[in-house]
């Protein structure tokens, strides 16, 4: 697509995203799709909190209308995250749809119109890589507007669940040692739970936080919870005690009146070896070839409940090809209109059934599945889902290896 007059240098595609108002990154996208590609027409689509619909990026408070996020080529684009080419009616022009993903977390999908004599395999690759780079750059832009964010909501969040999907850092993560997805439900009234997770060279830290009660106070509570595990993170201690310190610090603020449950994971990437706190109601699953098994840790107190709480670490080991699914108490231990818990068997059943799709599809799966046995789409209590796909690291490609 950059083929152009050599007599001067011309700025990349990128560049000219890089370069343009954060407001303003379609537009750009579409005149410099119009210059080197041909198109007739650019929609940035993006997926709404609940991953229902992809929501069309215009200007606001117009928007277009919303495309499923299933069941649409749009749709398959992003579930299956390669590109789709959709035959339209127009002879002349097709259109081809493009995920947007950003390291693992995927935010939507590009769709470009195009003379369908234009479209070939070496374009839609070259398309793809500029859906890359327009989702860093839509994912950097979320710093200086709103437009993306409001974008994605197809009705008001409340402003517990503002808070918190501020609070998270995305909805996946992908690395060539794993790959992680993650969602929240109910998505635009979530109140006190979270995930988090940060990479390094060497390993891998992921929790998963049920903050008691609801509305504004569990995400408050939530809130500090997930700002002290980080703090204490960042500080490079233990897992234990980044547990000991967030619990310090929720017991300075609350008294014990209120506490988080939360699961403490460190993976080290070059052994599968993983050190654990379960410290609360969060609960963690492993898929390993077809068995589907609940890993027991044992049950230290919440985060906040008891002042000086003492926490220890245990050890497992996961292998390449598991699954790890972590699940909140609102997943776990919702009941159903004639009273039956949605708990392990359930679980069970879903892990198995999706053994060959994609985590992103697998958390999907199980949300589905808790919102079919709630009876609808408002949960009475939150819900965490975490689904981790574990490749590990070949002998000899760790940090010694590089240097």
């Amino acid at each position: 697509m950059d083929a152009v007059n050599a007599t001067e240098p011309v700025p990349s595609a990128e560049s000219r995203l890089r370069a343009a108002p954060p407001h303003a990154l379609v537009a750009t996208a579409a005149r410099l799709l119009a210059e080197r590609a041909g198109a007739r027409d650019v929609t940035l689509l993006l997926a709404d909190y609940g991953l229902t619909v992809l929501q069309p990026v215009t200007h606001l408070p117009h928007t277009g209308d919303p495309v499923p996020a299933r069941d649409s080529p749009a749709g398959t684009a992003f579930t299956a995250q390669s590109p789709v080419v959709e035959v339209t009616t127009d002879p002349a022009t097709d259109v081809v749809h493009l995920p947007l993903t950003v390291r693992g977390d995927r935010l939507g999908v590009l769709s470009v119109r195009l003379p369908s004599d234009r479209i070939e395999p070496s374009l839609v690759l070259q398309l793809g890589e500029f859906a890359t780079a327009l989702g860093h750059e839509v994912a950097t832009a979320g710093r200086d507007t709103d437009l993306y964010l409001q974008a994605r909501r197809t009705r008001r969040l409340t402003l517990a669940a503002e808070m918190q999907w501020q609070l998270l850092p995305g909805r996946g993560c992908a690395r060539a040692e794993f790959v992680i997805a993650a969602h929240l439900e109910p998505a635009y009234a979530i109140g006190g739970d979270n995930f988090d997770w940060s990479t390094s060279a060497d390993d891998l830290t992921l929790t998963v936080t049920d903050g008691m009660g609801q509305g504004i106070d569990a995400s408050l509570l939530t809130s500090l919870a997930v700002g002290a595990l980080r703090n204490a993170r960042r500080a490079g201690v233990s897992l234990a005690d980044q547990a000991c310190l967030a619990d310090q610090a929720l017991f300075a603020h609350y008294g014990g009146r209120a506490y988080a449950s939360t699961l403490l994971l460190r993976f080290d990437l070059d052994t599968g070896r993983v050190h654990a706190v379960d410290a609360g109601s969060p609960q963690l699953f492993r898929l390993r070839g077809t068995t589907v098994e609940r890993i027991g840790l044992e049950a230290q107190l919440p985060l906040g409940m008891f002042e000086e709480t003492p926490y220890e670490e245990q050890v497992f080991h996961v292998e390449p090809g598991d699954r790890l699914i972590a699940v909140s108490t609102g997943v776990h231990g919702t009941r159903s209109a004639a009273g039956d818990v949605f708990g392990e068997r359930a679980l069970r059943q879903v892990l198995g059934a999706t053994r060959g799709t994609p985590p992103h599809e697998t958390a999907h799966a199980v949300v589905a599945g808790l919102i079919e046995h709630f009876g609808g789409r408002d949960l009475t209590a939150d819900a965490a889902v975490v689904c981790l796909d574990w490749t590990g690291r070949a002998a000899g490609s760790g940090t010694a290896a590089r240097a």
